[in-house]
């Protein structure tokens, strides 16, 4: 598959998980509202080390002309119309980075430790197969120690760890840990 071609995985298509049906479909513009009261419902903990405030009207706009552009998929995860989570991939068509991409991950509190999170990166590691992608890369702040180790149990491995380099909504800086995944079978 081409970058910035249509995915072939079929979506939307639905799996139970702990008694509970859960639906994984490709996010579109109407989801916009949906995605913005998810997040305005997450812990303020959980918002404070996020990469973008996906709270925001403005990075929510930038999100779905990503989406619209070709330069993101993001993969949402239902119960009903209820939104449990996400995973989006954002892959940069730009040569010397064409073969990168970066995986973001939330879950809902209420849908921790069901296994959606695995669910969605597995997700993300058929789409990035798809699009050709050769590593995918998560950034974490070194505080989020079960989100690094999720990361690590799915066969990430820390690259690199950058000292003060995130500053928190509280004006707190943390350490930044870069994981990455390198895909198999991907050829340079």
């Amino acid at each position: 598959m081409s970058k910035g071609a249509t995915t072939k995985r079929s979506y939307p298509w639905s799996t139970t998980v702990k008694n509970k049906t859960v639906t994984f479909r490709l996010m579109e513009r109407k989801d916009r509202e949906t995605a913005q009261k998810f997040a305005k419902d997450l812990p303020s903990k959980d918002l404070l080390f996020l990469t973008t405030d996906i709270t925001d009207a403005a990075v929510l706009d930038h999100w779905v002309n990503d989406i619209e552009n070709n330069r993101t998929i993001t993969i949402l995860a239902e119960d009903g119309s209820e939104l449990l989570g996400f995973g989006s991939l954002n892959y940069n068509q730009l040569q010397w980075t064409s073969h990168l991409g970066e995986i973001n991950l939330v879950v809902g509190p209420n849908s921790r430790g069901l296994g959606l999170g695995k669910l969605l990166v597995n997700e993300i590691f058929v789409l990035a197969q798809e699009l050709g992608l050769g590593k995918l890369v998560a950034y974490m702040v070194a505080d989020q120690k079960g989100a690094v180790q999720v990361f690590e149990h799915l066969g990430f491995k820390p690259e690199a760890l950058l000292a003060d380099h995130v500053i928190d909504r509280n004006g707190m800086t943390h350490d930044l840990v870069v994981m990455t995944y390198h895909i198999a079978g991907f050829s340079e």
